[in-house]
C-alpha cells in the first residue's frame, strides 16, 4: 500500500484509464496546463499531448456538448467541470441530449462519457459554487450517478465510470483532495450499484454519501463508546441504487437515517426512507433520520457557511435522539 491524496488517486485513475484505451479523451477548464482547478490532472497533458487532454473555453454547455458529440463517434469522454454547480450552465446537453439519447434511439446509439465534478461546502466558495448536485440529476433518467468516499473508492469506481457504454456523472468531494489516504498499489475497478458496509453493527443504519461516509464512521466511533453499534453504509451510487443492502441492514437494526452533503428537501434521503417504508415498514422501530444541508443557499461567511455543514457531531447528535 502507499499514502497518497485523493487527488492523486483521481488522478492515476485518470493515468492508467488513458495508457489502456487510446480512445479516451479528456476535455475542461485549466485541466491542461495547470494540471486541474484542483490539481487532478496533473501531468496528464505533458504525457498524452493536447489532443486527448483539452483545456477548454468558459463554455461548459458548449464543450458538455463536445464531448456528447465525441462519444457518439466512438471515443470515451471524461469531462470535467470545476464546480457541480455548473451542471446547470450545461443542463440541456446533461439532461435532455446525454442522458436520453439510447433510449430516443431505441439502443442504437449510446454515449460512453463520464461528467466529473466536485460538491461540497466549506472553502467558503458561496452559494454558486458549494452545492452538492447529486439528488437534482438523480430525478432524470438516464444517467449513472456516483458519489465515492475515500481515495481507493474514488479511483476504484472512476475506472468502472469511465468502462462503462453509459453516460456517468461522478462526483468528488472537493474538502477530500488534499487528504492523505492508505491506497492499495493495484485497484481494480469496483462495480456501480453494489454498496459497501463500511462498519457493521447492530442498533442503527446511517446510509452516507461521498464524504459523509468518513464523517458517519467518526460519529460511530465516539457513539460506540456509549454502548451504540452503528451499522453504516457507503452507498458509492445513488444510480443504481443498492436497495438490497440497506434493506438487510435496517431489517436488523430497525433504525435508519441517511447522512448526504446536498438540501434536505427532495433529497437522496427522502428517495432512501420511501423506498424503505414501502419495501419494510413493520421492521421499522422510529421514523426514519436525516442529516443533511438545511434548505438555505449557502453563505460565503465562514462563520454562517461551517454550521450548516453536515458533521460528524451532526450524524452523533442524529443517531443519539433514538436512543433517549
Amino acid at each position: 500500500m502507499k499514502e497518497i491524496t485523493y487527488a492523486q488517486a483521481i488522478c492515476e485513475a485518470l493515468d492508467e484509464e488513458m495508457e489502456r484505451d487510446e480512445n479516451i479523451v479528456m476535455l475542461g477548464e485549466d485541466i491542461g496546463f495547470i494540471g486541474g482547478n484542483f490539481k487532478t490532472t496533473v501531468g496528464l497533458m505533458e504525457k498524452y499531448g493536447d489532443l486527448r487532454v483539452k483545456d477548454t473555453p468558459i463554455s461548459e454547455q458548449g464543450f458538455v456538448g463536445m464531448g456528447v458529440g465525441m462519444a457518439l463517434t466512438g471515443l470515451r469522454p471524461v469531462v470535467e467541470l470545476m464546480f457541480s454547480d455548473f451542471l446547470l450552465v450545461a443542463a440541456d446537453q446533461v439532461i435532455n441530449q446525454m442522458a436520453k439519447i439510447r433510449y430516443m434511439s431505441g439502443g442504437q446509439a449510446n454515449v460512453p462519457m463520464t461528467i466529473r465534478c466536485p460538491i461540497g461546502a466549506g472553502r467558503s466558495s458561496a452559494a454558486q459554487h458549494s452545492q452538492s448536485m447529486q439528488a437534482m440529476v438523480a430525478q432524470f433518467p438516464g444517467c449513472k450517478i456516483v458519489v465515492p468516499s475515500t481515495a481507493q473508492e474514488a479511483k476504484g469506481l472512476l475506472k468502472t465510470a469511465i468502462r462503462d457504454d453509459d453516460p456517468v456523472i461522478f462526483f468528488e468531494h472537493k474538502m477530500e483532495y488534499n487528504k492523505k489516504y492508505q491506497l492499495d498499489d493495484i485497484v481494480e475497478p469496483i462495480p456501480l450499484g453494489k454498496a459497501r458496509i463500511a462498519r457493521e453493527g447492530k442498533d442503527i443504519t446511517i446510509v452516507a454519501t461521498s464524504s459523509m461516509v468518513m464523517k458517519s464512521e467518526e460519529a460511530a466511533e465516539k457513539l460506540a463508546k456509549e454502548g451504540i453499534d452503528c451499522e453504516v453504509i457507503d452507498l458509492r451510487t445513488i444510480v443504481p441504487l443498492d436497495k438490497e443492502t440497506i434493506i438487510e441492514s435496517v431489517k436488523k437494526t430497525g433504525k435508519l437515517i441517511v447522512a448526504d452533503e446536498a438540501h434536505e428537501r427532495c433529497g437522496i434521503g427522502a428517495e432512501i426512507a420511501a423506498a424503505v417504508a414501502d419495501d419494510i415498514f413493520y421492521y421499522l422501530d422510529a421514523p426514519c433520520g436525516r442529516v443533511n444541508n438545511p434548505n438555505v443557499p449557502l453563505p460565503f461567511s465562514p462563520a454562517l457557511e461551517f454550521p450548516l455543514i453536515p458533521s460528524a457531531d451532526k450524524v452523533y447528535e442524529k443517531v443519539k435522539t433514538y436512543f433517549k
